[in-house]
């Protein structure tokens, strides 16, 4: 998820750690749910490489066992289409003018998203077909349709290096209500297309059998994040059998299950259609001393000046949910407790339900209705455990990232977020939990180098207490790697015992270096941005604590300063000059959310922070809110653009908005023409990108680009996809 703040929707590494105790100074309170005096543990393990099959077989068959319940491994119930490519102008050398890029999290770690830019021309993915403009005639230079007509509702993203596009599909994309499309018989990874944009054709393809958690691209060569599970078949039952004789003959399958179950392949198709079958190397498959064997993570390195050969992927016997790149590590995170191997431990992810019978719900997944926003929020909002949720709702899980993690949230008629995600929603019968208690809740992390071309390599791996939000919980700073975390204590109930803090970590060996807790208490993160040796932190339940942290002594983090304001910022942005930009939701002094509002903060004086000025759309939310790709800022003019959607479903737009000094005032609002739907698969009317090429503002979205004047804002001229 692209790269989506909730992000999201799929899942990646989550290893078994066995921690050391340490600890450290600069606590200002323990965690929440830990006794007092209680060391915080991190751990610093390595990973172990199978010597062969023979030893992976009898490992993986070990650990997955134990994890058998009656109704299997328990897995996710949404339904991921099908998806079948149809394979059915470039730059002329000069300097290109000033332009912006997708806005990322680290300079230098690129991320994929829906429109890329070089300055001369615009490469975007909609509705299945990839399309080059020239940003100076404003004309359409180059399509290729890569989805067939049917599956176009499905989103693709992309990343560009210089000729090459790298376009992505099925990245845990869900299925939208009213969409064409046949149920396989097993549920195809995602997708991934190399493109030479000079000739506007394909050159190979690269699907793995897996979900996409995230990916990320350093020096021209993509790293993709996949994690599956093992393909065991559990034999059907009688709905009369015991909970008893379900376990044991699941158990038996898992014993009797061959290597292949495990290993993680891909189908590598050449520039010519010919298309052959890899898997890992057993060789290639890592673990950690304790695991549960019911998921592997993987990731592909995708050099896009090569051609796409499958490369010599690493595994990892390992689950996870988070995916945050430097320009030389690359982090996955997870959280056990969210997921641990797929048991049914009252998280917030859709279990397998047991057949149909007596008493037992049938268990056919819903489909999922396309990303428009028609409900205004009226009630209350009470904040849910689902770390992936920052606004209104909860995105698809994260691939989940997650990358990822990828749905606008759309708000429930009467206002309420969703149960948390400790409590089954009213109605649904209660998945079945086969421990008697969770594990305990913290974030692993585990860094690899990516610093060169090739396969990554493992460093090493830590956790810390509580689970963090999206990949700007975590920031790498002068060796030192700053984690956000929210804590909810045995319950796992943020309202009534939740609190967060930032640890620190000395990078190289992931170990404790200082802490600083207790912020927010019965509260949950809502948005955190770590800029230089500054960090900063929103919580949420009723009013918005925007704390300020001085992270300048790695051993001694702590609070400087605290704004409470109404509402809460779901993303915060540096706007320069010891300013900072939220955007989130406007609520009442009891938590009431009132539409999309925009703030502009001094965070000059860490110890006096506070809002300068604030913009307000009532009855409306914003892409923004929970995909920071569609935020933009420039900050040479001042400019910032923010998507609005309309909860009453009167329209969608794009607001412009002029950040001075201490204010920020309306200057226009851009909208597209209304595209023609299409029953078979529903257009998605907003605008959902921005961004500027020289003295030209350009807005995207499904139904084509406008390009508009950056000073006067006046219209020049609408590009239509057709």
């Amino acid at each position: 998820m692209r790269t989506s703040i909730g992000t999201a929707a799929a899942a990646a590494l989550a290893l078994g750690l066995l921690a050391t105790a340490c600890t450290g100074g600069g606590t200002a309170s323990p965690p929440t749910g830990t006794p007092e005096g209680t060391p915080v543990t991190l751990g610093n393990i390595k990973l172990v490489s199978y010597s062969g099959c023979d030893d992976m077989l009898d490992g993986l068959r070990a650990a997955a066992v134990k994890e058998v319940g009656p109704w299997g491994f328990g897995t996710d119930m949404v339904f991921r289409a099908g998806r079948e490519v149809d394979i059915a102008a470039q730059a002329d050398g000069k300097a290109a003018p000033a332009h912006s890029t997708t806005n990322v999290h680290e300079a230098g770690t690129d991320e994929p998203d829906v429109v890329k830019t070089d300055g001369e021309r615009i490469v975007s993915v909609t509705r299945g077909v990839l399309r080059v403009v020239d940003a100076s005639t404003k004309k359409v230079t180059g399509s290729l349709r890569l989805l067939p007509a049917e599956q176009s509702w499905e989103e693709g993203n992309l990343l560009v290096d210089g000729d090459r596009a790298l376009v992505m599909f099925g990245e845990g994309s869900l299925l939208p209500l009213g969409a064409v499309a046949k149920r396989p018989a097993v549920l195809p990874g995602p997708r991934y297309v190399l493109v030479d944009l000079a000739a506007m054709k394909t050159l190979g393809s690269l699907t793995p059998a897996g979900q996409q958690v995230d990916a990320r691209m350093v020096g021209g060569t993509a790293r993709i994040v996949i994690r599956s599970q093992p393909v065991v078949t559990f034999p059907e039952g009688r709905p009369d059998d015991s909970e008893r004789t379900r376990v044991e003959r699941n158990k038996k399958a898992v014993e009797e299950a061959p290597i292949e179950a495990w290993l993680p392949s891909y189908e590598v198709t050449g520039a010519d259609g010919t298309t052959r079958t890899e898997r890992v190397a057993c060789e290639q498959v890592s673990h950690p001393e304790d695991y549960t064997g019911t998921s592997l993570l993987t990731v592909h390195s995708i050099p896009l000046g090569s051609a796409i050969d499958g490369g010599e992927p690493i595994s990892v016997a390992a689950d996870g949910d988070t995916v945050y790149a430097t320009p030389t590590s690359l982090y996955v995170t997870s959280n056990p407790r969210w997921w641990s191997g797929g048991r049914a431990i009252r998280t917030g992810i859709r279990l397998k339900e047991p057949p149909t019978g007596p008493g037992q719900a049938e268990a056919t997944p819903a489909p999922i209705a396309p990303k428009v926003e028609t409900s205004a929020p009226a009630e209350k909002i009470e904040p849910s455990n689902d770390p992936s949720m920052p606004s209104l709702l909860p995105e698809p899980s994260a691939t989940p990232t997650s990358s990822g993690p990828t749905g606008d949230p759309t708000p429930d008629p009467t206002g309420k977020l969703p149960p948390p995600a400790t409590e089954p929603p009213t109605g649904t019968p209660e998945p079945r939990v086969t421990e008697e208690k969770a594990p305990p809740e913290r974030t692993e992390v585990h860094r690899f180098d990516i610093g060169s071309p090739g396969t990554p390599r493992y460093l090493t791996s830590g956790e810390v207490p509580g689970r963090l939000l999206n990949q700007y919980s975590l920031s790498e700073h002068d060796g030192y790697l700053r984690i956000a975390t929210t804590s909810t204590g045995d319950s796992g109930i943020v309202a009534r015992e939740g609190s967060s803090g930032v640890y620190v970590l000395k990078a190289d060996t992931l170990e404790k270096a200082g802490e600083v807790t207790g912020l927010g208490k019965g509260e949950r993160i809502y948005s955190v941005r770590f800029i230089g040796a500054a960090g900063y932190v929103v919580t949420f339940r009723e009013t918005d604590p925007l704390y300020t942290l001085d992270l300048r002594d790695p051993a001694q983090p702590k609070v400087s300063g605290e704004l409470k304001i109404t509402g809460f910022s779901s993303y915060l942005h540096p706007a320069g000059d010891g300013r900072l930009l939220g955007i989130g939701q406007e609520a009442s002094s009891k938590g009431q959310i009132q539409g999309t509002q925009v703030s502009l903060f001094d965070v000059s004086d860490p110890a006096a922070p506070k809002r300068l000025a604030q913009y307000h759309k009532k009855a409306s939310s914003s892409e923004a809110e929970h995909d920071p790709h569609a935020f933009f800022y420039w900050e040479q003019s001042g400019l910032a653009v923010v998507p609005l959607n309309s909860w009453s479903g009167e329209g969608n737009s794009a607001v412009v908005l002029k950040v001075g000094a201490d204010s920020l005032t309306e200057e226009a609002t851009i909208t597209h023409p209304l595209p023609k739907q299409d029953e078979r698969s529903p257009l998605d009317p907003r605008v959902r990108r921005s961004l500027i090429i020289g003295d030209t503002l350009w807005t995207l979205s499904d139904n084509g680009l406008k390009a508009s004047d950056a000073t006067t804002l006046t219209e020049q001229e609408w590009v239509p996809f057709t």
